[in-house]
């Protein structure tokens, strides 16, 4: 019975030190960006309540413990609603909310989207927040970490993305 107990505890113990994607605000991403030693690069997720494809690839790719760890580890990790209403200042402008059709988008998220309003589609940026690439739609975890690791560990400096899909 000891012994069961023992396997049970170390069991939860596991599961819940299991790596969590932990989101922060593009404000912190930026801050963060500019107060480390040693930047990461930036990753940001735009979404919209409504699209459920963005809710799968939250439950499916993003809570995988693979992707939660890699990530975490090499990237400032932003989640951003393409429809959010609260201003962001950045790089000396402020981002607002615009009110278009029924739903309207933020002008950041437009801005980082180049225009493409298409959910959902992650942003890479590099330790400047430059753009690296946007990717629209929805990745399964395989995919999604090839691309992760693309530009998280600068293979983008050396290869077009055309010769290193191609292998492995």
């Amino acid at each position: 019975m000891r012994i069961l107990f023992i396997a049970v505890v170390f069991m939860f113990t596991l599961a819940s030190n299991a790596q969590e994607v932990q989101w922060i605000s593009w404000q912190e991403a930026v801050a963060l960006s500019k107060s480390d030693d040693i930047p990461k690069k930036v990753f940001v997720d735009v979404y919209t309540d409504w699209c459920g494809w963005c809710k799968k690839m939250d439950k499916d790719t993003f809570q995988n413990p693979e992707v939660a760890a890699y990530m975490t580890e090499n990237y400032y990790m932003v989640k951003m609603d393409a429809e959010g209403k609260d201003p962001i200042t950045y790089d000396g402008r402020t981002f607002n909310f615009v009110a278009q059709g029924r739903r309207g988008y933020h002008e950041l998220a437009a801005a980082l989207l180049q225009g493409k309003m298409s959910y959902p589609t992650v942003i890479f940026l590099d330790e400047e927040l430059k753009m690296l690439s946007p990717v629209p739609g929805y990745q399964k975890v395989k995919p999604f970490m090839k691309i992760a690791r693309y530009f998280g560990e600068n293979i983008y400096k050396e290869k077009d993305w055309k010769a290193y899909s191609s292998s492995k």
